[in-house]
């Protein structure tokens, strides 16, 4: 018998989900309406229409202001309905939340790193709750290694099992968990919140783990793909202030194509807020490109502490000073650096980089000494024809991890 349409939703998204999904919507029509209420305003005043100040606007007087409180309104009241009927939906929510299909989480990994800060200051259900996930959990011995793996933006724990080059399975913690004999965990993640917060969240999460384990833990190793090395490194610094017992069980830690001195794609949006917010026609559509989140805005410097971001407009143009955070003293730490090109060149070490990481920013190098990161020239690895993601599923990355990690010579599947 084939499956209905409602079926396949409530199996893909759960009712409180769905009721996330809902509130969305509602806050988007909002949004919209103000967007558009203020390319009104900008118009109307252009035209020498408007004898008010420039500063008011037309939601507070006249027929324009009363059909667009009436927008709002009917909105509202239309959001509430479809809150309360989805409230009454009857679905399997422990199915939805316990066994979460490939698809439903990439659908709420994707949406968490576009808008993760938003739909959790809002309550939203939607919202991901930092969680660790142990995939062999019954099926094998705790050991006092444990290997932890962090994804990165827009990503979830899922995709670190991906498929290579010639069509086969592929995942770096299965292959590092049997030569090292680690428990492997993945970590799971609202990747919209900022890097620095999730870092906070890690470090406590990471310590509980760590209490609550059957044997006592020796040895930690973390490898952190992208944005996930960031909140590595944020979580490593807020542990040791807080003098977390952790960190000195932490022995190894690898990035993976991190953007350590910020990400372009980032600033190309940011430049985009530049360019709508210089005329007043546009200045209302600047908001739409406002909309990402406080994570993707990290990303632009590499921003990885409190310090770092509060305080302050993350939309503002100009230079954006942040504190030197260096690697972490008395532990490993290792970089993969991805390239699309076939060899280095300044050009292509400018331009190319990984097509979402240049490779002077996953290296760590930066022009000023005090934000350089310096791995040692042995802890520095180039992978060349390798996009972002294939840095997930490369075999000689594997191959590069356990010549570094390994106790002994190991050979990547």
């Amino acid at each position: 018998m084939s499956t209905s349409p409602r079926r396949k939703a409530t199996h893909l998204l759960s009712a409180s989900e769905l009721r996330g999904l809902a509130q969305l919507a509602t806050q988007g029509t909002l949004g919209v309406t103000d967007i558009v209420e203020g390319m009104h305003q900008a118009v109307w005043s252009r035209l020498g229409m408007q004898g008010r100040r420039e500063e008011e606007k037309t939601r507070s007087a006249g027929l324009t202001g009363l059909v667009y409180r009436g927008i709002r309104g009917s909105t509202r009241l239309l959001g509430q309905g479809v809150d309360q009927l989805l409230a009454a939906w009857p679905a399997d929510e422990s199915k939805a939340t316990s066994e979460p299909s490939p698809q439903r989480l990439a659908l709420l990994a994707v949406l968490n790193g576009v808008m993760g800060d938003h739909l959790a200051d809002s309550g939203n259900p939607l919202a991901l709750t930092m969680s660790v996930q142990q995939p062999d959990a019954g099926s094998q011995q705790a050991t006092g290694h444990l290997l932890l793996l962090i994804h990165g933006l827009c990503m979830n724990d899922l995709q670190w099992r991906s498929e290579n080059k010639a069509g086969q399975a592929h995942d770096h913690g299965e292959i590092l968990a049997r030569a090292l004999g680690a428990n492997r965990l993945y970590l799971r993640y609202n990747s919209g919140r900022h890097i620095s917060e999730n870092g906070r969240d890690l470090a406590q999460l990471l310590q509980q783990t760590v209490d609550a384990w059957p044997v006592p833990v020796k040895r930690i190793t973390i490898v952190g793909h992208s944005m996930g090395g960031l909140v590595a490194r944020s979580a490593i610094q807020l542990a040791q202030a807080a003098r977390l017992g952790w960190p000195k069980r932490l022995h190894s830690l690898v990035f993976l194509g991190s953007p350590h001195q910020g990400a372009p794609l980032e600033r190309a949006g940011h430049w985009v807020d530049l360019l709508l917010g210089s005329n007043r026609h546009s200045a209302p559509l600047a908001r739409l490109g406002q909309l990402r989140s406080a994570g993707i805005t990290d990303l632009r410097h590499g921003l990885v502490q409190d310090a770092d971001w509060q305080g302050r407009d993350r939309f503002a143009p100009g230079h954006v000073p942040h504190q030197p955070l260096p690697l972490p003293a008395s532990i490993a730490c290792y970089t993969v650096a991805g390239t699309t090109a076939a060899k280095r060149s300044p050009m292509a070490d400018r331009l190319l980089g990984d097509g979402l990481v240049p490779l002077r920013s996953a290296l760590g190098e930066h022009e000023d000494p005090a934000l350089r990161l310096d791995f040692a020239p042995e802890a520095r690895s180039i992978q060349y024809r390798c996009g972002h993601l294939q840095l997930l599923s490369s075999p000689a990355v594997s191959q590069q991890l356990l010549d570094w990690l390994a106790p002994s010579p190991a050979k990547a599947e």
